[in-house]
């Protein structure tokens, strides 16, 4: 008798964008954007198993507002594995829909390296992180603009509409305080509100800093340009961004990506952990979450059970 079929489990970190400068926009209508990306210690978690059928069955707090049916960027993964034509996903979702922090984005790739692992014997192609040269990265990008650069879950300068990944490596730890205040933000919304599409991008050449505190001090002279069309649509972003800024131990905030999350940057993880704290304490129906930022490579590989 053969040996059951082992589940792989793989966790999916929230991105974050330091930067997103909208630097332009393309006659199709996608906009091209120059934007800092890092992971954060809390994501998803999913599990793949090989099975008769495409199915996924979601769990966690985060749950309720997750679609099922093709819609999900999970299921659309598995599409991409024809050899696999039966594939059981159990998704437990941490990480709150439409937020600003590439949560489908990071679970579709979590997926897509479960799935490439089920398949190689617990190995995961690097060849699948160029979607500038590999006909299966371009399949990935098309489904998600985000979805390349949360395969490798590295600190990565982001350009084009998400298909020119340059690692950063070596930057600074940073913590953090994650806050989203329990809106959903519409991100065609957002990008339709935006009034400059053509902005500055980023400087060639992203420096070296010599502490997190120069890091910091270098990000506050850059920008979300996606920040405030979405305070317009949302007003809970301003009370979020006051509430980080209100911080003592907080260097700076800013909203990720489209919103509605945002972040508040410190140089410690007690720091963090003490205004998270502070923050859950007034607001304890906000989703509030103290993380480290930098890499998450090594803890996004693929575990075999």
């Amino acid at each position: 008798m053969s040996e059951p079929i082992k589940s792989i489990t793989v966790f999916a970190p929230a991105k974050i964008n330091l930067t997103l400068h909208v630097t332009g926009q393309r006659a199709d209508g996608y906009h091209l954007l120059d934007s800092l990306v890092v992971f954060a210690s809390v994501g998803d978690r999913i599990s793949v198993q090989e099975g008769t059928s495409l199915s996924m069955t979601t769990q966690g707090l985060e749950a309720a507002a997750v679609p099922s049916d093709m819609n999900n960027l999970v299921l659309k993964i598995a599409t991409l594995f024809p050899d696999m034509p039966g594939v059981s996903f159990l998704l437990t979702k941490n990480l709150p829909v439409a937020s600003g922090i590439g949560g489908g984005s990071a679970d579709a790739a979590a997926a897509c390296r479960g799935l490439m692992a089920h398949r190689n014997g617990g190995v995961v192609d690097a060849g699948i992180y160029d979607p500038q040269h590999t006909p299966f990265a371009e399949k990935l990008l098309k489904l998600g603009a985000d979805i390349p650069v949360c395969l490798r879950s590295v600190p990565t300068r982001m350009r084009g509409v998400g298909e020119i990944l340059e690692p950063v490596p070596n930057l600074p730890q940073l913590f953090a305080v994650l806050v989203n205040p329990r809106v959903h933000v519409s991100t065609p919304e957002v990008f339709a509100a935006l009034e400059a599409k053509e902005n500055a991008q980023m400087p060639p050449q992203i420096p070296t800093f010599s502490s997190a505190q120069d890091f910091i001090l270098w990000l506050s002279t850059q920008r979300n340009d996606l920040q405030d069309p979405a305070r317009r649509l949302v007003p809970e972003i301003d009370a979020v961004i006051a509430e980080l800024d209100a911080c003592p131990e907080c260097l700076l905030s800013r909203m990720s990506g489209s919103g509605a999350t945002c972040f508040g940057l410190f140089t410690s993880l007690s720091d963090a952990e003490r205004a998270s704290s502070d923050i859950s304490k007034r607001y304890p129906n906000w989703w509030v979450k103290p993380v480290k930022l930098g890499s998450m490579d090594k803890a996004a590989l693929p575990e075999l059970n």
